[in-house]
Parts: structure tokens; sequence; C-alpha cells
């Protein structure tokens, strides 16, 4: 058994819960031709989705990343009529106490220029941030949007254990596991998680906000880990839920072709029946 593998198992205060398969990390190379999709389908859905109010926006890259990853997703809102930011913080090195200092800064910064709540996007590890900026500083976070971010179940289920360590210079051995029991509590503002059944980085189960009010889980159904903040379906559901007003927070509910692309009840088989047996009984009635 591996040293993480050992290590997994005797975190026994979280979840069993498996990494992706290596079988899935393999296709992660489809993030390739999500963002090609994504920079051909530009201009036709920002024509389909609906158009911002001009609220700023601030977007977190995910580990081993930077800005740079997040360009294309900060042209799209841009052109919707937000006020994009990057978190100019170079490229994300894991979690560091100096790095929160500094997002909390630059929130502020933000929200002092526009005199705005602001959004908050993080992809991946960048969501686990966005959503502790939210926790400390929730009166200048106007909601929070994570895309295949592990900010529950096991902190271990993950193919990218051993990146994390390389680039952070820290063992898992070594790291406090209680915070990751604080990560977990939602922030007390609207919360959009954003995942991937088919994600093969993030055990997708570690991406679900349940039973708790303004919190939804959706599916981008058969989307990478990779490609999460750059595919044609993830720029529109995005955009979908930035357009909620500030005080009128509502969950997603896809319709029409919609619902071939999203999920907000995949994580919930239960709930996902109960509405298709309403749906049928309305158009039957």
């Amino acid at each position: 058994m591996s040293r993480i593998k050992r290590l997994k198992a005797s975190l026994t205060q979280f979840p069993d819960i498996d990494a992706p398969s290596m079988w899935l990390l393999a296709f992660e190379h489809r993030a390739f031709w999500e963002f090609w999709a994504g920079m051909l389908g530009f201009k036709p859905l920002q024509l389909l989705a609906p158009w911002g109010d001009g609220h700023p926006v601030l977007v977190i890259p995910g580990l081993g990343a930077s800005d740079g990853s997040t360009a294309l997703l900060r042209k799209f809102l841009d052109g919707l009529g937000y006020v994009t930011y990057p978190w100019g913080l170079g490229r994300n090195l894991g979690q560091k106490e100096e790095g929160t200092a500094s997002m909390r800064q630059r929130l502020k910064f933000i929200f002092d220029r526009h005199g705005k709540k602001v959004s908050v996007i993080g992809q991946s590890l960048g969501g686990v941030f966005a959503r502790e900026l939210a926790r400390f500083d929730p009166d200048r976070v106007r909601q929070v949007i994570t895309l295949g971010s592990p900010f529950t179940g096991h902190p271990l289920a993950s193919t990218g254990t051993h990146l994390y360590e390389w680039l952070s210079g820290d063992r898992f051995e070594d790291l406090d596991f209680s915070q990751h029991l604080e990560m977990r509590v939602k922030p007390p503002v609207p919360t959009t998680s954003i995942y991937s059944k088919l994600d093969g980085v993030v055990a997708w189960e570690c991406s679900i906000e349940e039973g708790r009010p303004e919190g939804e889980s959706i599916n981008l159904r058969g989307n990478s880990h990779i490609g999460m903040g750059s595919s044609p379906n993830a720029l529109y559901l995005i955009a979908d839920r930035l357009a909620q007003p500030e005080n009128d927070w509502k969950p997603f509910e896809a319709s029409g072709l919609g619902r071939w692309f999203y999920g907000p009840d995949d994580h919930h088989p239960r709930e996902r029946n109960r509405r298709r047996r309403a749906e049928d009984k309305a158009r039957t009635s």
C-alpha cells in the first residue's frame, strides 16, 4: 500500500471515497477539445447567455495554474457586462496563510473600488479558496461558484495528491486535516458547486453541497476537470448563475436541451426521479 493510501485510510473522520480511476484521469485530455469548443462557440454563446448587471467578479485558478488558465472565462464574462478580475497572485501553489491574506486584500480592493459585492469563481482548489473568502468576508461576497472543487468528502480522494505535494512543498502527513472539516461549512452566501461525474482529478462526491439553503450542486455532464472553466456548457451555466438577482437568488433548473447538459439532481437520484415523475404528470394532465 502506498504512503498516500495508508494516510487516507487512517483519516477515519472523513467518508471513505475513492479517487477517480486512472482511466478517467487518462481522458482528461478532452479538456483540449472543450477549450476549442468554447473558443469557437464564444460569440454565439454570448448572444444566448443572459446579460450581466455590471457587478465585479473575481476568478481564482486551480492548483498549478495561473491567471492565463481563466482568461477565456474572464473575457467571456467581460463581454456580458461584468467587470472581471484575475487573482493576481501568480501560480496557485497550494494553501498558504500569506496567500489567504493576499486574497482577502484583493477582495477588499475590488469591493472598495466598485462599492458592490463581488461574485467569486474558483476552479478546483481555487474554489476552496473562494469559499474561504466568503466565510471570512461574507459582507463583500455576492455569491460563490466553484468548478470541480474538493470542499467536502475525503481530502485525499484525488489523483492530484502528488502534484499538490510537489507544488506546495508540503507533505500531507504534516498537514492539519481539522482545517478540512472547517472548510466544508457552507459560507453564508449563495453557492453553486459545478462538478462532473467524469472528473478525472477530483472525486465528484467531494464537490456536493448537500441539504443547505441557497446552495446547489450541478453535474456538468460529460465534462473533464481541467476543461470546466472553458467548455461551452460551462460558460453558459456560469453566466446563468451570475445573472441571478443579488437578493433573489434561485437554484438552477434545467429545461429543454439543457437537460442533456446539466444535472442539478444527479447527485440525488430520488429527487431526480421525483421531478421526472412530476414533469411527466404535468405533461399528461
